[in-house]
């Protein structure tokens, strides 16, 4: 686990750990009551990926932290948050 740099108005600290190919990133976020997990789902082509579940009634809910813009939050319908991104590039 390793601590990284943050410039972000709602996470205050991160932490990542490795996991193979896989990635958990630790957030605190002072304002919070809760743990909550939130999961990200890479894709090739984000547009294309975010049109096809708006086509089925999945809306993005980007308000819920800034991102960059290539990106888009979603939530299923248990709550869970996902993020959509393009998979890293060596």
């Amino acid at each position: 686990m390793e601590e990284k740099p943050i410039d972000n108005p709602t996470v205050s600290r991160t932490h990542e750990v490795k996991f193979g190919n896989n990635i958990v990133w630790l957030d605190c976020v002072d304002n919070y009551t809760h743990s909550e997990t939130w999961l990200e789902l890479k894709t090739t082509d984000v547009d294309i990926a975010t049109e096809y579940l708006k086509s089925k009634g999945i809306e993005t809910c980007d308000e819920l932290e800034k991102i960059p813009e290539s990106m888009h939050w979603i939530m299923d319908p248990a709550g869970t948050v996902l993020i959509l991104n393009k998979p890293e590039t060596t």
